[in-house]
Protein backbone atom coordinates (compact mmCIF):
# COMPACT_ATOMS: atom_id res chain seq x y z
CA UNK A 1 0.00 0.00 0.00
CA UNK A 2 1.10 3.43 -0.98
CA UNK A 3 2.34 5.77 1.75
CA UNK A 4 0.75 9.08 1.68
CA UNK A 5 3.09 11.28 4.25
CA UNK A 6 2.38 15.13 4.88
CA UNK A 7 5.15 17.98 4.57
CA UNK A 8 4.56 18.03 8.59
CA UNK A 9 5.63 14.50 8.82
CA UNK A 10 8.55 14.43 6.61
CA UNK A 11 9.97 17.40 8.98
CA UNK A 12 9.35 15.44 12.02
CA UNK A 13 10.76 12.15 10.96
CA UNK A 14 14.08 14.28 9.84
CA UNK A 15 13.95 15.93 12.96
CA UNK A 16 13.72 12.87 14.95
CA UNK A 17 16.79 11.10 12.65
CA UNK A 18 18.89 14.05 13.25
CA UNK A 19 18.17 13.61 17.26
CA UNK A 20 19.96 10.83 17.72
CA UNK A 21 22.98 11.75 20.35
CA UNK A 22 26.70 10.90 18.52
CA UNK A 23 28.37 7.26 20.00
CA UNK A 24 31.32 6.98 20.94
CA UNK A 25 33.83 4.60 18.93
CA UNK A 26 32.99 1.20 19.75
CA UNK A 27 36.87 -0.09 19.47
CA UNK A 28 38.65 -2.85 21.77
CA UNK A 29 42.52 -3.32 21.67
CA UNK A 30 44.59 -5.21 22.95
CA UNK A 31 47.63 -5.26 24.40
CA UNK A 32 50.13 -6.51 21.32
CA UNK A 33 48.67 -4.02 18.60
CA UNK A 34 45.31 -5.21 17.62
CA UNK A 35 41.71 -4.23 17.61
CA UNK A 36 38.20 -5.12 17.37
CA UNK A 37 35.96 -2.22 16.29
CA UNK A 38 31.65 -2.24 15.79
CA UNK A 39 30.21 0.48 13.74
CA UNK A 40 27.07 0.89 11.70
CA UNK A 41 24.93 3.06 9.98
CA UNK A 42 21.45 4.41 9.51
CA UNK A 43 20.05 6.23 6.82
CA UNK A 44 16.22 6.37 6.49
CA UNK A 45 15.32 9.06 3.77
CA UNK A 46 12.07 10.07 2.76
CA UNK A 47 11.58 9.89 -1.00
CA UNK A 48 8.97 11.57 -3.41
CA UNK A 49 8.56 10.44 -6.86
CA UNK A 50 6.99 11.80 -9.71
CA UNK A 51 6.35 9.23 -12.86
CA UNK A 52 4.15 12.33 -14.92
CA UNK A 53 0.92 11.56 -13.70
CA UNK A 54 0.86 10.31 -10.09
CA UNK A 55 3.32 11.07 -7.34
CA UNK A 56 4.32 8.23 -4.68
CA UNK A 57 5.88 9.60 -1.04
CA UNK A 58 7.23 6.78 0.97
CA UNK A 59 9.75 6.17 4.58
CA UNK A 60 12.25 4.16 3.30
CA UNK A 61 15.96 2.95 3.87
CA UNK A 62 18.41 4.76 1.29
CA UNK A 63 20.10 1.80 -1.42
CA UNK A 64 22.47 4.60 -1.79
CA UNK A 65 24.23 3.79 1.59
CA UNK A 66 21.73 1.39 3.40
CA UNK A 67 21.63 0.94 6.89
CA UNK A 68 24.01 -1.37 7.88
CA UNK A 69 25.99 -3.21 11.11
CA UNK A 70 29.68 -4.31 10.89
CA UNK A 71 32.31 -5.65 12.71
CA UNK A 72 36.47 -4.98 11.82
CA UNK A 73 39.16 -7.52 13.46
CA UNK A 74 42.81 -6.30 12.90
CA UNK A 75 45.44 -8.12 14.14
CA UNK A 76 49.58 -7.76 13.81
CA UNK A 77 52.06 -10.38 12.81
CA UNK A 78 55.42 -9.02 12.80
CA UNK A 79 55.31 -6.86 9.98
CA UNK A 80 51.76 -8.32 8.61
CA UNK A 81 48.24 -7.64 9.77
CA UNK A 82 45.97 -9.94 9.62
CA UNK A 83 42.29 -8.29 9.14
CA UNK A 84 38.65 -9.50 9.28
CA UNK A 85 35.40 -7.95 8.06
CA UNK A 86 32.13 -8.98 8.74
CA UNK A 87 29.10 -6.43 7.56
CA UNK A 88 25.23 -6.79 6.64
CA UNK A 89 22.51 -4.18 5.81
CA UNK A 90 19.00 -4.25 8.28
CA UNK A 91 16.89 -5.68 5.98
CA UNK A 92 14.70 -2.85 5.98
CA UNK A 93 12.49 -1.76 3.16
CA UNK A 94 14.96 0.05 0.83
CA UNK A 95 14.74 2.66 -1.97
CA UNK A 96 15.59 0.32 -4.65
CA UNK A 97 12.49 -1.90 -4.20
CA UNK A 98 10.18 0.36 -4.12
CA UNK A 99 8.04 1.50 -7.23
CA UNK A 100 4.24 2.51 -8.15
CA UNK A 101 3.23 -1.19 -7.64
CA UNK A 102 4.32 -1.44 -3.50
CA UNK A 103 7.44 -1.71 -1.24
CA UNK A 104 9.41 -4.95 -0.97
CA UNK A 105 9.12 -5.19 3.25
CA UNK A 106 10.34 -9.09 2.72
CA UNK A 107 12.65 -8.37 5.66
CA UNK A 108 16.67 -9.46 6.08
CA UNK A 109 17.99 -12.14 3.18
CA UNK A 110 21.15 -13.56 2.31
CA UNK A 111 21.76 -11.09 -0.55
CA UNK A 112 22.02 -8.08 2.12
CA UNK A 113 25.32 -9.55 3.48
CA UNK A 114 28.25 -7.35 2.17
CA UNK A 115 31.23 -8.47 3.49
CA UNK A 116 32.69 -11.46 5.28
CA UNK A 117 36.29 -10.82 4.09
CA UNK A 118 40.04 -12.18 5.53
CA UNK A 119 42.89 -10.20 3.99
CA UNK A 120 46.58 -10.12 4.77
CA UNK A 121 48.87 -7.34 4.47
CA UNK A 122 52.47 -6.26 4.26
CA UNK A 123 55.21 -4.99 2.08
CA UNK A 124 54.63 -7.48 -0.58
CA UNK A 125 50.51 -5.82 -0.70
CA UNK A 126 47.28 -7.07 0.31
CA UNK A 127 45.88 -10.57 -0.21
CA UNK A 128 41.86 -10.79 0.14
CA UNK A 129 39.41 -13.65 0.19
CA UNK A 130 35.54 -13.58 0.87
CA UNK A 131 32.46 -11.68 0.27
CA UNK A 132 33.69 -8.30 -0.39
CA UNK A 133 34.86 -5.91 -3.03
CA UNK A 134 35.65 -6.93 -6.66
CA UNK A 135 38.86 -4.97 -8.04
CA UNK A 136 36.58 -2.85 -10.13
CA UNK A 137 34.16 -1.34 -6.79
CA UNK A 138 34.67 2.09 -6.95
CA UNK A 139 36.23 2.51 -10.08
CA UNK A 140 33.43 4.42 -11.82
CA UNK A 141 32.90 6.54 -8.12
CA UNK A 142 35.64 8.28 -7.58
CA UNK A 143 34.23 11.71 -6.44
CA UNK A 144 36.30 14.01 -3.30
CA UNK A 145 33.39 16.44 -3.07
CA UNK A 146 31.71 16.42 0.02
CA UNK A 147 27.89 16.46 -1.69
CA UNK A 148 28.77 13.07 -2.84
CA UNK A 149 27.42 11.93 0.14
CA UNK A 150 24.18 12.49 -1.74
CA UNK A 151 25.04 13.32 -5.23
CA UNK A 152 26.78 11.21 -7.45
CA UNK A 153 27.39 9.00 -10.78
CA UNK A 154 25.02 6.35 -9.93
CA UNK A 155 22.11 8.24 -10.75
CA UNK A 156 19.27 6.11 -9.65
CA UNK A 157 19.55 4.91 -6.14
CA UNK A 158 16.52 6.10 -4.49
CA UNK A 159 13.64 5.59 -7.71
CA UNK A 160 15.80 3.10 -9.64
CA UNK A 161 12.51 0.23 -9.44
CA UNK A 162 9.94 3.05 -10.73
CA UNK A 163 8.39 2.59 -14.27
CA UNK A 164 8.06 4.78 -16.85
CA UNK A 165 5.11 6.13 -17.99
CA UNK A 166 4.23 6.55 -21.63
CA UNK A 167 2.56 9.28 -22.84
CA UNK A 168 -0.36 7.87 -22.81
CA UNK A 169 -0.31 7.36 -19.34
CA UNK A 170 -0.03 3.23 -19.32
CA UNK A 171 3.12 1.98 -17.34
CA UNK A 172 5.88 0.49 -19.28
CA UNK A 173 7.94 -2.38 -18.50
CA UNK A 174 11.40 -0.21 -18.49
CA UNK A 175 12.23 0.91 -14.85
CA UNK A 176 14.56 4.18 -14.23
CA UNK A 177 17.21 1.09 -13.32
CA UNK A 178 17.03 0.00 -16.55
CA UNK A 179 17.82 3.20 -18.35
CA UNK A 180 21.01 4.21 -16.79
CA UNK A 181 23.91 2.51 -14.73
CA UNK A 182 27.49 3.54 -14.01
CA UNK A 183 28.90 -0.04 -14.75
CA UNK A 184 30.79 0.41 -11.09
CA UNK A 185 32.11 -3.16 -9.73
CA UNK A 186 30.39 -5.23 -7.38
CA UNK A 187 30.90 -7.62 -4.07
CA UNK A 188 31.47 -10.97 -5.15
CA UNK A 189 33.16 -14.16 -3.05
CA UNK A 190 36.07 -13.72 -4.44
CA UNK A 191 40.26 -13.94 -4.27
CA UNK A 192 42.02 -10.64 -4.62
CA UNK A 193 45.20 -8.92 -4.68
CA UNK A 194 46.05 -5.15 -4.07
CA UNK A 195 49.52 -4.18 -4.95
CA UNK A 196 51.62 -1.83 -2.51
CA UNK A 197 51.04 2.36 -3.05
CA UNK A 198 53.95 3.15 -5.94
CA UNK A 199 53.96 7.24 -5.80
CA UNK A 200 50.12 7.44 -5.25
CA UNK A 201 49.32 4.60 -7.76
CA UNK A 202 48.14 1.24 -7.01
CA UNK A 203 46.60 -1.37 -8.71
CA UNK A 204 44.37 -4.70 -8.06
CA UNK A 205 42.51 -8.00 -9.64
CA UNK A 206 40.07 -10.15 -8.60
CA UNK A 207 37.98 -12.99 -9.61
CA UNK A 208 34.94 -13.92 -8.09
CA UNK A 209 31.33 -15.78 -8.19
CA UNK A 210 27.88 -14.61 -6.68
CA UNK A 211 27.89 -16.70 -3.62
CA UNK A 212 24.74 -15.11 -2.39
CA UNK A 213 22.72 -15.90 -5.24
CA UNK A 214 21.61 -19.63 -5.93
CA UNK A 215 20.54 -18.27 -9.73
CA UNK A 216 24.00 -16.67 -10.71
CA UNK A 217 26.88 -19.13 -11.85
CA UNK A 218 28.72 -16.89 -13.84
CA UNK A 219 32.31 -15.69 -13.55
CA UNK A 220 33.55 -12.41 -12.74
CA UNK A 221 36.95 -11.18 -12.75
CA UNK A 222 38.43 -7.70 -13.30
CA UNK A 223 41.69 -5.57 -12.81
CA UNK A 224 41.76 -2.04 -11.97
CA UNK A 225 44.26 1.04 -11.17
CA UNK A 226 44.03 3.65 -8.61
CA UNK A 227 45.59 7.01 -8.27
CA UNK A 228 45.51 9.44 -5.09
CA UNK A 229 47.79 12.14 -4.48
CA UNK A 230 47.90 16.26 -2.73
CA UNK A 231 50.18 18.22 -4.87
CA UNK A 232 51.50 21.65 -3.36
CA UNK A 233 48.94 24.28 -2.74
CA UNK A 234 46.52 21.55 -1.25
CA UNK A 235 45.43 20.33 -4.22
CA UNK A 236 43.11 16.79 -3.59
CA UNK A 237 43.45 14.70 -7.17
CA UNK A 238 41.58 10.80 -6.91
CA UNK A 239 41.32 8.93 -10.20
CA UNK A 240 40.56 5.20 -11.21
CA UNK A 241 40.23 2.72 -14.01
CA UNK A 242 39.15 -0.63 -14.15
CA UNK A 243 37.81 -3.57 -16.71
CA UNK A 244 35.29 -5.82 -15.95
CA UNK A 245 34.30 -9.27 -17.39
CA UNK A 246 31.06 -10.97 -16.46
CA UNK A 247 31.52 -14.54 -18.55
CA UNK A 248 27.64 -15.95 -18.27
CA UNK A 249 27.56 -19.42 -17.53
CA UNK A 250 24.87 -20.50 -19.93
CA UNK A 251 27.02 -19.95 -22.15
CA UNK A 252 25.42 -17.33 -24.44
CA UNK A 253 29.04 -14.96 -24.14
CA UNK A 254 30.02 -12.17 -22.30
CA UNK A 255 29.66 -9.07 -20.59
CA UNK A 256 32.93 -6.84 -20.77
CA UNK A 257 32.64 -3.37 -18.99
CA UNK A 258 35.51 -0.12 -19.27
CA UNK A 259 35.17 2.04 -16.23
CA UNK A 260 37.03 5.28 -14.86
CA UNK A 261 36.62 8.57 -13.02
CA UNK A 262 38.41 10.98 -11.47
CA UNK A 263 37.55 14.03 -9.05
CA UNK A 264 39.67 17.03 -7.80
CA UNK A 265 38.87 19.27 -4.72
CA UNK A 266 40.65 22.52 -4.78
CA UNK A 267 41.40 24.40 -1.66
CA UNK A 268 38.84 26.74 -2.18
CA UNK A 269 36.15 24.33 -1.82
CA UNK A 270 35.17 23.75 -5.57
CA UNK A 271 35.68 20.52 -7.14
CA UNK A 272 35.39 19.01 -10.50
CA UNK A 273 34.01 14.80 -10.47
CA UNK A 274 33.55 13.24 -14.26
CA UNK A 275 32.96 9.67 -14.90
CA UNK A 276 32.29 7.26 -18.14
CA UNK A 277 31.81 3.80 -19.39
CA UNK A 278 31.30 1.51 -21.62
CA UNK A 279 29.74 -1.70 -22.33
CA UNK A 280 30.07 -4.37 -24.60
CA UNK A 281 27.62 -7.16 -24.19
CA UNK A 282 28.03 -10.31 -26.73
CA UNK A 283 25.11 -12.06 -25.28
CA UNK A 284 21.64 -12.76 -27.25
CA UNK A 285 19.60 -9.51 -27.74
CA UNK A 286 22.11 -7.73 -25.59
CA UNK A 287 22.57 -3.76 -26.05
CA UNK A 288 26.09 -2.20 -25.81
CA UNK A 289 25.27 1.12 -23.68
CA UNK A 290 27.66 4.06 -22.42
CA UNK A 291 27.53 6.91 -20.57
CA UNK A 292 29.68 10.00 -19.28
CA UNK A 293 28.79 11.88 -16.35
CA UNK A 294 29.75 15.44 -14.64
CA UNK A 295 29.54 17.35 -11.26
CA UNK A 296 29.90 20.37 -10.41
CA UNK A 297 30.42 21.30 -6.45
CA UNK A 298 31.27 23.57 -3.81
CA UNK A 299 31.60 23.08 0.27
CA UNK A 300 32.33 25.57 2.80
CA UNK A 301 32.08 26.15 6.49
CA UNK A 302 28.74 28.15 6.68
CA UNK A 303 27.30 27.36 9.88
CA UNK A 304 28.68 26.43 12.99
CA UNK A 305 26.83 22.86 13.15
CA UNK A 306 29.64 21.67 10.85
CA UNK A 307 30.70 21.64 6.93
CA UNK A 308 27.89 22.28 4.05
CA UNK A 309 28.07 21.05 0.29
CA UNK A 310 25.90 21.64 -2.41
CA UNK A 311 26.24 20.55 -6.23
CA UNK A 312 24.76 20.01 -9.56
CA UNK A 313 25.41 16.97 -11.87
CA UNK A 314 24.35 15.67 -15.41
CA UNK A 315 24.18 12.14 -16.67
CA UNK A 316 24.05 11.42 -20.57
CA UNK A 317 23.87 7.70 -21.88
CA UNK A 318 22.53 6.12 -24.80
CA UNK A 319 21.53 2.43 -25.91
CA UNK A 320 20.21 1.51 -21.90
CA UNK A 321 17.62 -1.22 -22.70
CA UNK A 322 17.68 -0.99 -26.42
CA UNK A 323 19.85 0.12 -29.27
CA UNK A 324 19.13 3.93 -30.34
CA UNK A 325 17.29 5.11 -26.89
CA UNK A 326 18.58 7.87 -25.05
CA UNK A 327 18.96 8.63 -21.05
CA UNK A 328 19.15 12.50 -19.72
CA UNK A 329 19.75 12.58 -15.87
CA UNK A 330 20.90 16.29 -13.77
CA UNK A 331 20.44 16.63 -10.32
CA UNK A 332 21.28 19.09 -7.50
CA UNK A 333 21.75 18.46 -3.85
CA UNK A 334 22.72 19.53 -0.51
CA UNK A 335 24.65 18.04 2.08
CA UNK A 336 24.83 19.58 5.54
CA UNK A 337 26.77 18.06 8.11
CA UNK A 338 26.22 17.96 11.63
CA UNK A 339 29.31 17.21 13.43
CA UNK A 340 28.13 16.94 17.10
CA UNK A 341 25.88 13.67 16.21
CA UNK A 342 28.02 12.06 13.48
CA UNK A 343 24.92 13.20 10.92
CA UNK A 344 24.82 14.09 7.59
CA UNK A 345 21.67 15.33 6.74
CA UNK A 346 20.29 16.10 2.60
CA UNK A 347 18.13 17.23 0.33
CA UNK A 348 17.86 16.45 -3.31
CA UNK A 349 16.36 16.42 -6.56
CA UNK A 350 16.36 14.26 -9.56
CA UNK A 351 14.93 14.40 -13.14
CA UNK A 352 15.56 11.65 -15.47
CA UNK A 353 14.25 11.91 -18.92
CA UNK A 354 14.20 8.41 -21.33
CA UNK A 355 13.58 8.08 -24.81
CA UNK A 356 13.18 4.57 -26.66
CA UNK A 357 11.27 5.03 -29.42
CA UNK A 358 8.85 6.35 -26.92
CA UNK A 359 9.54 9.90 -25.13
CA UNK A 360 8.42 8.58 -21.86
CA UNK A 361 7.27 10.84 -19.12
CA UNK A 362 9.63 12.63 -17.10
CA UNK A 363 11.08 10.72 -14.01
CA UNK A 364 11.53 13.19 -11.00
CA UNK A 365 12.34 12.47 -7.33
CA UNK A 366 12.80 14.94 -4.08
CA UNK A 367 14.83 13.11 -1.58
CA UNK A 368 15.53 14.05 1.89
CA UNK A 369 17.09 12.16 4.62
CA UNK A 370 19.81 11.97 7.41
CA UNK A 371 22.87 9.39 7.56
CA UNK A 372 23.78 8.93 11.07
CA UNK A 373 27.06 6.83 11.86
CA UNK A 374 28.56 5.28 14.68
Amino acid sequence: MTQKLKLSSIAAVLAATTAIPAAAELKYENKTGGYVLLYGQLNPVIVSVDDGEETETRLLDNDLSNSRVGLRLMQPFGSNEFTFRFESGLGLPGTGTANQNGTNTNGWTRADIRHVDFALKGGYGKFSAGQGSMASDGAAEVDLSYVGTALYSFTNDENGAFFYRAPDGVLSDITVGDSSDNFDGSRRGRVRYDTPDFNGFSGAIAYGKNILSSSDDDDYYDLAVSYNNTFAGGVEFAAGVAYAVRDFDNGSGKRKDTIGSASVLLPSGFSFTAALGNRDDTSSGASDPNYWYTKIAYEGDWIAWGKTGVGVDYFDGSDFENDGSSTKSWGIAVVQRIDSINTDAYLKYRNHDFDDMVDFDKNEAWVLGARWRF
